[in-house]
């Protein structure tokens, strides 16, 4: 009881209730955008622009933005993210962009991070690239502050979102955006940065993807979750993904949850992982799960989901551009093995690969660490230095 009264869950409760009150006025950003003004519309094209909540980091300007994206059958949907670029005069040549890849912040619409009152810092690195002049957007992927439901760990539908957020920053007349970009991100992002290299040029020709910068990646899915399954963090992420995935490839979780631990694993699954609070919540809904044996059968043996998880291994074609890996060796969520493992695949089909080795680095601070030598190794790449490798 000592612990719930503290100060920082005080200041945890009052964050949360200005959070709730942005997620009620705009979390489904989409809701007024006709089906008609969605087809017509280019994918990257900005369909509402409003100030980013919090603010801008200090000589800069911020814009939350909804764009046009396409979804995993071709059909046009709206996504929303943050554009965040230095305030100055535009240069003669246009700017480089970053595109960061957010880690995984739930899977329900109010968990978008740029529902968060400061969302700029959450993007690891951004000091240094906007001291070198570069455009930062973040998307937050599909259905995170939209209506649609948020497809996890899904691939194409990620690369894409990251993809057309590029394009659409480059429609900011101010952010002098250009057509060249770096994809930087961490665990679920680290997923999504991956598959935004294997996806980019047959997806969007005209831009050019000069390097994938992954943190801790989300790569074997099945060994993943095989290896998770039993943990606290393993138990909400697998609880969110058979959440996502059963709403959006329309399959029933009766067989794979047990119905005593159903209404458990339904509000551990629904919540997000953004603030102190949210970690608080997360943590006591794990609690409650954990008294249960909450799966009747494991999903990785189970031909439907074990489907899903397959096609949304990276690694299955080679990266359009070089890799940067930046892995924890104390990482319990996604082991060091796995990093190990697909960059040896990669280096087999021919990409070069970068291994930044995080001793005693856990997965909750692989970004954070891993991030100012992450922004030189992408700003090189900017510079068309020739990418190192270790493979």
């Amino acid at each position: 009881m000592l612990y719930r009264s503290s100060p920082i869950r005080k200041l945890a409760t009052a964050a949360s209730a200005i959070l709730l009150f942005l997620a009620a006025d705009i979390a489904t950003a989409d809701a007024d955008v006709s089906e008609a003004h969605l087809a017509k519309s280019a994918p990257g094209t900005i369909l509402r622009v409003w100030p980013l909540e919090g603010g801008a980091p200090d000589n800069a300007k911020a814009y939350r933005i909804l764009y046009r994206s396409v979804g995993l059958n071709g059909e046009p949907i709206a996504v929303t993210g943050a554009a965040i670029f230095p305030d100055r005069e535009k240069p003669a040549s246009p700017r480089n962009v970053i595109a960061w890849a957010h880690p995984t912040s739930g899977v329900v619409s109010r968990c978008a991070p740029t529902l968060m009152p400061d969302i700029a810092g959450t993007i690891q690195g951004i000091d240094d690239m906007l001291d070198a002049n570069l455009v930062v957007v973040a998307t937050d992927y599909v259905g995170l502050g939209t209506k649609d439901t948020h497809p996890y760990l899904v691939g194409v539908s990620a690369a894409r979102a990251v993809i057309d957020s590029v394009r659409a920053v480059r429609h900011l007349k101010d952010s002098g955006a250009g057509t060249r970009f770096a994809v930087w991100g961490h665990s679920q992002g680290g997923h999504a940065a991956l598959f935004t290299g294997e996806h980019v040029r047959e997806y969007a020709p005209e831009l050019k993807l000069v390097g994938v910068a992954a943190a801790a990646p989300a790569t074997y899915l099945a060994a993943l979750f095989e290896a998770d399954k039993n943990t606290s963090s393993g138990r909400s992420l697998s609880a969110m993904a058979l959440h996502s995935w059963s709403a959006f490839f329309k399959l029933p979780l009766d067989g794979v949850v047990a119905p005593g631990a159903f209404r458990a694993f339904q509000t551990l699954a629904s919540d997000c992982i953004e603030s102190i609070e949210d970690f608080i919540k997360e943590d006591d809904d794990e609690t409650r799960l954990a008294r249960h044996a909450f799966l009747l059968a494991d999903p990785t043996t189970l031909p439907a989901w074990r489907a899903i998880m397959d096609r949304n291994t990276p690694g299955q074609s080679a990266s359009s551009a070089p890799l940067f890996l930046a892995q924890g060796t104390a990482d319990e969520v996604v082991g060091p093995h796995n990093t190990r493992t697909f960059m040896r695949a990669s280096c087999r089909q021919g990409t070069k690969v970068k291994l930044h080795v995080l001793e005693g680095g856990t997965h909750m601070f692989a970004g954070r660490d891993s991030a100012g030598a992450a922004v030189r190794w992408m700003l090189d790449r900017f510079d068309g230095k020739p990418a190192p490798s270790d493979c």
